[in-house]
């Protein structure tokens, strides 16, 4: 969860968003110390009086300065291709969640259960309790068992949508007629929040997502009480 004032980013709660965390740490590396040659020298080439006619023109150079940013530029790729792989990959889920957006809701389908479908809506701010996140709670959160590869089909009904959650590292479009596919992995228990990430309307701020990651009797006896109702 998100706090203010905050300048990084969310706490993983997946394999893959901790993959993201090192990756942008390592990119962030490299851009930090190309940043701090270039600027050590420019400083130097504004502070100094000397020039020297070798160094205005040298193959040597020349060839420094093109094959240097080929070999930053592997060393960034490697890592994000193998991340996108990963992000791709599915293995035999466990449990598979259509998400659903519409005008202004998200409606769940869990295929591996004949009845298991409700639809989300934000809850409104005056009906909030104590310790709820404006504009975040909803009241049908997705509940889903903790460390068990999850499957996500995800469409919509009307317009664009985007399903994302931050701490988990997902964020996926939502196609009127086009089914889309991502998966995850939730670390621990918790309840993570994520909003719609594709402008769709009027009340595109007010469509938020809520996964409540639970150990697996939990899950089991939340799936068997929804579906007694």
């Amino acid at each position: 969860m998100a706090h203010p004032s905050q300048l990084g980013f969310q706490d993983a709660a997946s394999p893959i968003m901790e993959e993201l965390l090192h990756f942008h740490d390592h990119a962030l590396m490299a851009v930090f110390l190309i940043s701090t040659l270039v600027l050590y020298i420019i400083t130097i080439m504004m502070t100094t009086k000397l020039t020297n006619t070798n160094a205005m023109d040298a193959q040597e150079i020349e060839m420094v300065w093109t094959i240097m940013p080929a070999i930053i530029l592997i060393v960034i790729a490697l890592p994000s291709l193998r991340i996108l792989y990963l992000m791709d990959e599915i293995n035999d889920p466990h449990l598979t969640v259509k998400a659903i957006g519409h005008q202004w809701y998200w409606s769940y389908e869990f295929t591996n259960y004949e009845d298991l479908m409700f639809d989300s809506y934000m809850v409104p701010t005056q009906d909030l309790s104590n310790g709820q996140f404006r504009l975040l709670e909803v009241d049908n959160r997705m509940v889903v068992p903790m460390e068990s590869p999850i499957r996500m089909l995800i469409s919509a009904e009307d317009v664009l949508h985007s399903w994302a959650i931050p701490s988990m590292g997902i964020k996926t479009d939502a196609i009127p007629g086009r089914l889309n596919q991502t998966t995850f992995i939730a670390s621990r228990p918790g309840v993570y929040y994520g909003q719609c990430s594709e402008i769709c309307g009027a009340n595109h701020s007010f469509m938020p997502i809520v996964v409540e990651a639970t150990p697996l009797n939990y899950f089991q006896n939340w799936s068997s009480s929804m579906l007694e109702l």
